[in-house]
Parts: C-alpha cells; structure tokens; sequence
C-alpha cells in the first residue's frame, strides 16, 4: 500500500541544505493544510494560515515547499494516499472496482472540490496542470497502471489495450463526467464502468 508517509512524488522540491525533514512535522504541514484547503477555501490556504493552523513557522514550510501549488497539490496527494489507498496486494480487478467506487464518493464530496481547487490554482500559477500532473497524477496512475499490469499478466481481463489507456478510459471518464455536471455519479455506476472497460473474467 502506498505509505502516507512516502516521500513527495517526482517534481518535489530538492531539500536545501539544513536539517533534515522530521517526518512528523511534514505530516502536520501537509495535513493542515489540505483541512484549510477543505474547510476555508485555496484563497484562505497560505503560507501564514498554515504556519498558524500547525505550529511551523512560516520560513520552514517556504524552505520546504518554496511554490505554493506545490504544497496545494502534496497536501492533496497526501489526503488521498491515506483516504483512496491502491493496495499492492488483493485482486486487481477488485481492487480497481473499490478503489473506482471509493474515488466517485470522493468527487461528489470535500475531496472532489478541492481536486478542482487545485487544478486551477496550478492553472492559474503556471499557466498548465502540469504541477498537478507530475506531483500527484504521475504517482495515482502510475500505482493504478501497475495493478492493471497484473490484471492482464495474471489473465484476469480480456482487454488487451495498453493498461495505461485502460486506467485513462476509467478515471478520465470518472472525472470529465463529475468537473463537468454531466451527471451525478455512483459508485454502482463506476464499478460496471471498469467492468465493461476491463472484460473481466470472473
């Protein structure tokens, strides 16, 4: 399972020289922040709020994160390493109907809005998702496309497009379907998505 306390995907800022990050103290940074993000709004989330939410000064969380998306989308990678685990262990195809179950309750929730939040703070800062991409999409799909890896090389799925492209089909449709108001999503409509996406065999 990916650890929550894992160190920050690719694209993370390099450490400055300096002491060492404690890892209790990351974890507190990161999650009050992603609590400002969902109670109080992006605008509300800055350096200051978080220094004062968590105890850290201000200097710190800087040296640390030194763009402020980048710290919007570690805490938001964060909260969804612990609230939407990929396990390495189990059925694949289970675990891709869990996991895509657990993913639309999270969009139709706090979760889902911040995900939007953050997107467009990126957006907004750079001018591309690309922040987002690589610090938080890049390590989801990477663990999801491995456990559909498995599925195939197991024979537990008929569909043998690239598990990259099978990964994009679900949770790019879960989520063109939620930013978009198309409809309200469930998650009995998100496990027969993956179904007819995967062909499963059992």
């Amino acid at each position: 399972m990916i650890s929550a306390a894992s160190p920050p995907a690719s694209g993370a800022p390099v450490r400055r020289p300096g002491r060492p990050r404690s890892t209790a103290v990351q974890q507190a940074i990161l999650q009050g922040t992603y609590l400002l993000m969902a109670t109080k709004g992006l605008s509300a989330t800055t350096y200051e709020r978080v220094a004062a939410a968590t105890g850290v000064s201000k200097v710190t969380i800087y040296k640390w994160w030194p763009s402020r998306e980048a710290l919007l989308v570690d805490a938001f990678l964060d909260e969804a390493r612990s609230f939407l685990p990929l396990p390495d262990d189990g059925h694949p195809v289970a675990i891709v109907r869990a996991h895509a179950a657990s993913y639309v309750a999270a969009l139709n929730g706090a979760f889902g809005r911040v995900q939007l939040a953050v997107i467009a703070e990126c957006i907004t800062a750079t001018g591309a998702a690309a922040t987002f991409g690589e610090r938080y999409l890049g390590e989801r799909r990477a663990a999801g496309v491995a456990i559909l890896k498995r599925a195939q090389k197991e024979g537990l799925i008929r569909s043998t497009d690239a598990a990259a492209d099978l990964y994009d089909m679900i949770y790019g449709t879960l989520f063109y379907q939620s930013t978009f108001g198309l409809k309200r999503l469930t998650a009995g409509a998100a496990r027969r998505l993956v179904d007819r996406v995967l062909q499963p065999l059992d």
